[in-house]
């Protein structure tokens, strides 16, 4: 893969799409919502607000990483006196999925619909991440960077924020409610084929208005949020993870078409599976199970 740079702190492939960028805010840049085609952390180091990304929402109080998937739509409000730097990664870079046994970020930093894509830091966890970030931006200030050392670099910071994540229990504020720990079972098993809230209320033996505060208190998502998310994540992992075609995943997904599929995916995603598909690009991991 054939790759430049410039002084912004940017990777580019041979075809111009960002493949790795690194870039620092004084202000709110996401002010307003905004999607990706890229990984996207935010390494806040000083300030609070609030972060949106697609259905969740959650307060933040700096030092903090915050995480999105590509094609997210992610802003900040009541946003005081931040300071950050945004790390966006493209798959076609470092994909998480190949890579998942070095840095295991995948379903715990990254498309995990249950726990808050946020990791609290100390002071000094703060400090060597931003030791981090200084020797990716002296390795853009290269002549010629080297992309095995910025991939490596990346890599670091991935596998450092999976293993605070885990060693920290910072599965966290997770699920303490039994009845919502078996939602969540349900849901894994039935989202395919069970899409109204009644029915994993049925399950669950609870009245429909329990089972949505329970649900709230939880996840701070509604039923319908959390059954309509797991759908979408699984449709971008069958986009991102196979070649399969948008009628074979329509149907894999028991979609009546492909047509009502591309509707509901662009009306939850605000854009197409083939623009997710195209801008996200086919992972490595698709060719390695064919």
């Amino acid at each position: 893969m054939n790759t430049n740079t410039n002084s912004m702190n940017k990777v580019y492939s041979d075809t111009g799409n960002v493949l790795l960028g690194l870039e620092e805010a004084q202000n709110n840049r996401l002010a307003q919502p905004s999607q990706f085609a890229e990984y996207t952390v935010l390494l806040i180091e000083e300030g609070r607000g609030i972060f949106h990304a697609d259905f969740a929402s959650f307060a933040f109080t700096a030092p903090v990483l915050l995480f999105s998937t590509p094609q997210q739509s992610i802003y900040i409000k009541e946003a005081q006196s931040l300071k950050y730097t945004m790390l966006q990664f493209h798959s076609d870079f470092y994909c998480i999925e190949y890579h998942r046994n070095e840095v295991a970020c995948n379903g715990l930093l990254f498309n995990n619909i249950y726990i808050e894509p946020s990791l609290k830091l100390s002071a000094q966890q703060l400090e060597s991440y931003i030791q981090i970030i200084n020797q990716i931006t002296s390795e853009f200030r290269q002549p010629d960077p080297s992309d095995i050392v910025l991939r490596a670099y990346l890599q670091l910071f991935l596998a450092k924020s999976s293993s605070i994540k885990l060693n920290t229990g910072e599965k966290q504020k997770v699920i303490k409610d039994e009845k919502m720990e078996l939602f969540k079972q349900l849901l894994e098993k039935h989202f395919l084929t069970l899409h109204k809230p009644g029915d994993y209320a049925s399950l669950l033996s609870m009245s429909p208005n329990n089972f949505s505060r329970q649900c709230n208190r939880c996840f701070n998502k509604t039923p319908s949020q959390m059954i309509q998310e797991r759908l979408i994540l699984e449709a971008k992992k069958q986009l991102h993870l196979t070649r399969l075609s948008i009628k074979e995943i329509a149907f894999a997904l028991k979609f009546e078409d492909e047509y009502y599929f591309s509707r509901f995916f662009k009306k939850m995603t605000k854009i197409s599976p083939q623009a997710f598909r195209s801008t996200t690009g086919i992972s490595i991991v698709a060719d390695l199970s064919s």
